[in-house]
């Protein structure tokens, strides 16, 4: 999976087609990490060097406190951003709307509820991926008809996870 990531001014296209490895702009990186508990903090290990992060989502970024520094990080995969362009110029005002998996993983947590009232660019699921949590998001407002996963259940590519009216 590719991502572009932008940090203050610099950006960054970081690929990680494997859980042992990252590609950040060209460069190869050996890393491990992983959650510790059910917090938001992260225990990395890259190039054989220990690293110890905050990783919190507000507001469609990411903050990562990394040794005494914050960063405001923005994340965009490249399948999700060509998915939204195109959702965007194809998006129908009205109907049925299926929030579908972008790729399989585990659902983490789901965070709405049958009835209730969405707008475009709420979180519906989370789902976690090769150890990280995306968060999926309605790409227009409606209403939730219909919840087809549970936090714990892995999911498939193209997955029905949440129905909007």
């Amino acid at each position: 999976m590719k991502y572009t990531t932008t940090i203050g001014d610099e950006l960054f296209t970081v690929e990680i087609d494997r859980e042992d490895e990252i590609v950040v702009n060209g460069k190869v990186f050996v890393v491990d990490f992983a959650n510790i508990g059910r917090s938001n903090l992260y225990s990395l290990l890259i190039d054989n060097q220990s690293f110890e992060a905050m990783v919190e989502e507000r507001d469609g970024k990411w903050e990562v406190l990394l040794r005494g520094r914050l960063y405001s990080v923005d994340v965009a995969d490249d399948r999700a951003r060509l998915m939204a362009a195109r959702a965007d110029n194809l998006m129908p005002e009205s109907g049925e709307l299926i929030v579908q998996a972008p790729m399989p993983g585990l659902v983490v947590a789901v965070s709405v509820e049958i009835g209730q009232e969405v707008e475009r660019g709420d979180a519906v699921v989370i789902l976690e991926s090769m150890k990280m949590e995306n968060e999926l998001r309605t790409p227009r407002a409606g209403t939730v008809e219909r919840i087809a996963v549970k936090p714990g259940d892995s999911v498939e590519q193209q997955q029905t996870l949440v129905v909007i009216t």
